[in-house]
Order: C-alpha cells, then sequence, then structure tokens
C-alpha cells in the first residue's frame, strides 16, 4: 500500500460545518452504516494528519459497535507519525457521494495475524453528495404530503402522510416526527409510495431511505427528516417531478425579483 506526503493543504469539507452542516450524521447506527458502506464497496480512505501536511492511504479492514479497524502502512515512519496524531481525517468517496470523519486518534493493534491500525467510530460524519441533480424546497404554507405504506410492530399496515421538504431529479426530503424514526433505518426500502403533484396523476415511487437526522426549528420544535432516493423511476413520471421542480424555481426566482 502506498503512502506519501505533501506540504500541500487539503480541503476537507468536514472543517466548515456551516457550509455542510445539513450532510452531517450523528447517529451511531448511521455513521456505521456508511462506514459498512465503505468497507464493503472496498474504498480506499485518504487518512489526513499534523493539520492536512501530511496523509497516507489505507482501506477498512473492520467496522463494529465498538470502533474501526484500519489497515496498516508500509512507510513504517509515516505509521509512527500517524499514531502520535491526536487527531487525523479520513476521506473517501461511495457511489460519488464524499465521506469524511474525524479519528481522536490511532492505536497499533494485530488484525488477523497482521498490524493494524484501531481507532473508535467517529462522533459525527460527513456525507457530502456531489449533486448531479439540482434540489429545491417545497412550499411550507401547503406542503405536499407523500404516502409511504408501513406496517406497525404489531402486524398492521397503515399509511404515513410525511410532509415534502425538498424535491430533486434524484430523490426528496421529508419530515417525520420524532416518534416515527423507527420506521426509516437507512437503507429502508419503501414501496408503492405515491407523490401528489399539482396539475399531475399522482406519481407511485419506491424509494429507499439514504440518511435521517433530528432538526430543531426556529421555534424550538423538533422533527425528524428523512432523505429518500427514488429507485427505477419511469421516465414519464420522472418528466413530471422535473416538470415541478422547474416550476418551483420560476416562482422561486419571481420572489426574488418582486414579481409575486
Amino acid at each position: 500500500m502506498l503512502e506519501t506526503e505533501t506540504t500541500q493543504s487539503h480541503p476537507l469539507e468536514l472543517e466548515a460545518h456551516d457550509d455542510h452542516s445539513e450532510y452531517l450524521l450523528f447517529s451511531q447506527t448511521e455513521i456505521r452504516f456508511v462506514l459498512r458502506e465503505v468497507l464493503n464497496k472496498g474504498c480506499m480512505l485518504t487518512v489526513y494528519f499534523d493539520l492536512g501536511q501530511s496523509f497516507f492511504l489505507t482501506s477498512l479492514l473492520e467496522v463494529n459497535v465498538n470502533g474501526i479497524v484500519l489497515d496498516y502502512g508500509s512507510d513504517e515512519a509515516t505509521n509512527r507519525r500517524a499514531l502520535r496524531a491526536p487527531r487525523l481525517i479520513c476521506t473517501t468517496s461511495v457511489d460519488r457521494i464524499k465521506v469524511q470523519f474525524a479519528l481522536s486518534g490511532l492505536r497499533e493493534i494485530q488484525f488477523e495475524g497482521r498490524a493494524a491500525f484501531a481507532s473508535s467510530l467517529p462522533t459525527e460524519l460527513l456525507r457530502l453528495q456531489r449533486r448531479e441533480y439540482f434540489r429545491v424546497s417545497t412550499p411550507i404554507a401547503k406542503p405536499l404530503c407523500c404516502e409511504m405504506p408501513v406496517i406497525a410492530e404489531n402486524g398492521e399496515q397503515s399509511t404515513l402522510q410525511l410532509p415534502l421538504l425538498d424535491i430533486s431529479a434524484g430523490g426528496l426530503g421529508l419530515m417525520a416526527n420524532t416518534c416515527q424514526v423507527d420506521f426509516f433505518d437507512p437503507g429502508r426500502v419503501f414501496e408503492d409510495c405515491v407523490l401528489p403533484l399539482p396539475d399531475e396523476a399522482p406519481i407511485h415511487l419506491n424509494m429507499r431511505v439514504r440518511n435521517v437526522f433530528e432538526v430543531t426549528n426556529r421555534v424550538g420544535s423538533r422533527y425528524i427528516r428523512v432523505g429518500c432516493e427514488y429507485l427505477d423511476v419511469p421516465g414519464l413520471p420522472l418528466n413530471h417531478i422535473q416538470r415541478y421542480i422547474t416550476h418551483l424555481e420560476r416562482e422561486r426566482k419571481a420572489r426574488e425579483n418582486g414579481l409575486e
């Protein structure tokens, strides 16, 4: 495995919380889910330390409730400096989505008969999608509600009606009550969801939950934001979604220009 150093600075979005706070994950369950994606897909990680002045390449070997295990480097001098670093930032990409997280130190262990790095789970993780889809906020006063079929613990089937927060050609954001959070484990697939769009026939969608986090609004109320991606949307419904997004963007620009 290759290691190297650099004297150049590196753009680490994790250090700019104000710019990317909506993409931060704090739930240990969600963080483990993302890290297991990195592990299962064999993604390479770049680990920066010494304020970004040094780095090495590695990969995840294990993710569990107690922490993570990283592959050990072949450059012993770099390994020793990394072990002394109080803070390290790991960055990688999964399915064109940038993932970054900080580690509060490494320790040397033996893993499956060879040297490796170990660390506790990060307390937060940035999952920053390089969006090829333009996302717009949806109306607050009269929100659209997406219907999602769910099965309760007692086996009874019901339908949740969740207000839309935003929408793109690749997915949407929904508002759920804090008591509904157990329905939305990251990776869960919801089939035959119904999205009613103005002036269009209701659209039937299959969606996968991508991220879930708690939000506190300006008046102190809490809710859960559920980010979902569409699965295999046919061309015509997708055209209807794109047309609705264009309509919302026109309305937004008209308000900014004082035309409404």
